[in-house]
């Protein structure tokens, strides 16, 4: 533990793996009491993938007290007002308080934009955008009666760049800058910092199953091989492919920390250098019609 942030508790939504389960361990090793919340056994019919597990919950809290932290589960959704009243709740009676507000749960699917269709776009602007709103809305009242506090929220690389088949994802990500932004004007006269990391390819379960592999190789019949390969196409730095979920979290646990107490409003890239790459169309078209 390094004890930058003790005596503070947080509270980490999507925190059964991946990103969210990095950024619990790294707040917990940093001082932090934690209140990990994840879906549980939920599954969303729109998505492909296998979404985390209550047992993967339970993980990631044996992981982040490991660490020498404390930490509790919540199972609950961030489609539910009630379930993230709930988690704060958890922080109060637990911890006896909340200074530390990490919304990164996601779910990300693939379709042609004319053919999503209307669960796909609305589970996804639930979880995404919505669900980071509910997040917010939660902890504020308690943040702003202590005058103090500070949240992340996960937006993408995709919160800034379009993206081919994942329109509804992307329409998401860019309302999460939206909203961050207008909370940290919001917030910033009760001393409440507001700021956001957009991460670029993660190495996590959510790209890994096979529409995500087709997509990759730009063919039917995608393989693990060929998400190792494409990922090196999205960094500027070198020897940088997927990037490793604690990548993430090191920007979060200095965000939340006094090392940033002057920052908010910041959206924060954590992508080995993508958006600054000019990109280059690898199927151009040489006739217009």
């Amino acid at each position: 533990m390094t004890g930058q942030l003790e005596g503070k508790v947080a509270l980490v939504t999507g925190a059964g793996r991946g990103q969210g389960r990095a950024e619990a361990i790294a707040l917990a090793q940093d001082g932090a009491s934690v209140v990990c919340l994840d879906v549980g056994d939920t599954r969303i019919d729109s998505i492909d993938y296998e979404l985390s597990s209550e047992a993967d919950l339970h993980d990631t809290v044996a992981l982040a007290q490991k660490t020498g932290g404390a930490a509790v589960a919540v199972v609950g959704d961030v489609r539910s007002q009630a379930d993230l009243d709930g988690a704060v709740a958890t922080a109060l009676a637990e911890f006896g308080g909340l200074d530390i507000v990490v919304a990164n749960a996601g779910i990300w699917g693939l379709a042609n934009l004319w053919e999503i269709t209307e669960e796909q776009w609305a589970d996804t602007q639930d979880v995404v955008l919505a669900g980071v709103w509910r997040t917010v809305k939660a902890a504020v009242p308690h943040l702003i009666a202590q005058r103090s506090g500070s949240i992340v929220v996960t937006s993408s690389v995709n919160g800034v760049e379009g993206g081919t088949r994942f329109a509804h994802y992307t329409a998401a990500k860019h309302g999460v800058l939206g909203l961050m932004r207008s909370a940290a004007q919001e917030l910033a006269p009760h001393n409440v910092r507001v700021n956001a990391v957009l991460p670029g390819f993660m190495d996590t379960r959510m790209n890994m199953w096979q529409g995500a592999y087709d997509m990759m190789a730009g063919r039917p019949g995608g393989t693990p091989e060929d998400r190792v390969a494409s990922a090196y196409h999205w960094s500027a730095l070198a020897g940088r492919g997927a990037l490793p979920a604690d990548a993430v979290s090191d920007a979060v646990r200095w965000l939340v920390s006094d090392g940033a107490k002057h920052v908010t409003g910041v959206a924060l890239p954590v992508d080995g250098g993508h958006l600054v790459l000019p990109g280059f169309n690898t199927d151009p078209q040489h006739e217009s019609d």
